[in-house]
């Protein structure tokens, strides 16, 4: 991979953390687990209250969660058949969101205006939906997980809150020098860059690590995080790509065609109107030994693992985020050029608000 060219310091240009989540993508919303049959589930995207109905079916469709008539919450409603009945007057609608019926309707009155449906796709044991302009879905690429669906891979699936605007999270995740912050997890990793590019869309960072030595989790030992030897012609490589608005991370050999070890697919969607608080969703995909009963043994090792890496993720972007309130504005001096390109994209690809996402200029602390 080529290196690419430094970008401006964060200090400078646009302020980042004003730039919001474009809607403009399939965005997931909630695991398929938490929505049963004939029920309903409450949703936000920036703000934007959204209901997911599972239908007597199983079929999936979302709506703005307002009733037209009094804009009472339609999750506290009743699933019935395949559509959704406000539970205060008991007015129904349709996967459309047309009124099908009202109760008390006088003969000769036109019903009002639907509510608002949203695209909604069911994949990878997570529920999508298409919060911008419903006319560009279609031709909207669906977010893709390779070895989903292989019978080599174990899934483990997240879903998270955290309070902070969800830039911090794509920089916490493309930044590999954060590693110190997992010494007591990882021990005394040592990541290099071995390259990074750009694209329409996206960034991409490849990583090599070294052991340093130090006491490592057990789930950490087993994954090979943090160094796999000096053999030089057999070691494993971390890539990391942001796809606008998505993220991924394999680990895999270094021969070419060598399978992941590894795979993580992560998106974080602003829950707020501010776009303040995230919802993070990721799926990990753990490669099977040769004897798979071994990680069924150690899975539940490997959950500790992860949920503490991210543990201790979520408090270094929750505290990014508690600086920037406090300070008014953002005073990070970014320096490496893997996190200034994805700025970039960022920026590029986000919705920046009506001044231009003018930066703060806060006196000096």
């Amino acid at each position: 991979m080529s290196e690419g060219s430094a970008a401006n310091t964060s200090s400078s240009g646009p302020d980042l953390r004003r730039v919001a989540c474009n809607p403009d993508y399939w965005h997931p919303v909630a695991q398929s687990r938490k929505l049963k049959r004939n029920k309903t589930l409450a949703v936000t995207f920036a703000g934007e209250p959204i209901v997911l109905i599972r239908t007597d079916s199983g079929k999936v469709f979302a709506l703005e969660d307002r009733c037209a008539h009094r804009q009472f919450p339609l999750s506290k409603g009743l699933v019935c058949g395949e559509e959704i009945q406000c539970g205060y007057h008991a007015w129904r609608y349709d996967a459309a969101g047309a009124i099908t019926a009202i109760p008390y309707l006088v003969t000769g009155v036109r019903p009002p205006h639907r509510v608002r449906a949203y695209p909604c796709r069911e994949a990878f044991g997570l529920i999508f939906v298409f919060p911008g302009d419903p006319a560009l879905a279609e031709q909207t690429t669906f977010p893709e997980l390779s070895w989903f669906d292989s019978p080599d891979y174990k899934v483990m699936a997240f879903e998270r809150d955290i309070a902070c605007h969800y830039t911090f999270m794509h920089e916490n995740l493309m930044d590999m020098n954060h590693q110190f912050l997992h010494r007591r997890l990882m021990g005394r990793i040592k990541p290099r860059l071995l390259g990074h590019a750009t694209g329409d869309g996206w960034v991409e960072a490849q990583y090599r690590f070294g052991d340093g030595g130090g006491k490592k989790h057990r789930g950490a030992n087993w994954l090979t995080i943090g160094g796999s030897g000096d053999d030089e012609t057999n070691y494993e490589i971390m890539t990391i790509r942001t796809e606008y608005p998505y993220q991924t991370l394999t680990i895999a050999g270094i021969k070419p065609g060598s399978p992941p070890s590894l795979a993580l697919w992560a998106a974080y969607v602003p829950a707020d109107r501010h776009e303040r608080r995230s919802r993070s969703f990721g799926i990990l995909l753990v490669k099977k030994p040769r004897l798979a009963f071994l990680l069924t043994l150690i899975w539940p090792v490997l959950r500790h693992f992860t949920e503490s890496v991210f543990a201790e993720d979520r408090m270094a972007v929750e505290a990014e985020q508690r600086a920037y309130e406090t300070q008014g504005g953002d005073w990070n001096q970014e320096i490496f050029p893997v996190t200034l390109e994805l700025r970039d994209l960022l920026l590029a690809r986000g919705i920046k608000p009506a001044d231009g996402g003018v930066r703060y200029t806060p006196t000096a602390p």
